[in-house]
């Protein structure tokens, strides 16, 4: 009879747990295998960005940029998210495009200013 309770319960929280983790107060942690909706990642994009330029790796201008554009596109493994930051602010010309990439189930890839 123990074993059938345990297994029950097991059952019963396997149905009830998410399968993603992410909105209010929840960051951009995500399980799971669906993919996330496009409004959804572009934040977590606009948070890690701020993230970035308020730890000095870019510059602090760029928490003022909205995002450009959010796109789906071929990766080297997979499809993935490419969102694109537009800083006509910046000094420097090769750096005045903020790339990121997120896989389409919301996990974190990279981060660059060639776009690749």
């Amino acid at each position: 009879m123990k074993k059938f309770a345990s297994i029950a319960a097991l059952t019963v929280s396997c149905f009830a747990a998410p399968t993603a983790f992410a909105g209010a107060g929840g960051g951009c942690h995500f399980h799971g295998h669906a993919p996330v909706k496009q409004a959804l990642i572009a934040g977590c994009a606009s948070d890690y960005k701020d993230s970035l330029a308020s730890n000095g790796k870019i510059d602090a201008s760029w928490k003022s940029v909205k995002l450009d554009k959010a796109e789906s596109v071929e990766g080297k493994n997979m499809k993935e998210w490419k969102l694109t930051f537009k800083n006509p602010a910046e000094k420097d010309a090769t750096k005045q495009t903020l790339y990121m990439f997120y896989t389409l189930t919301g996990n974190f890839i990279a981060a660059n200013f060639t776009g690749k």
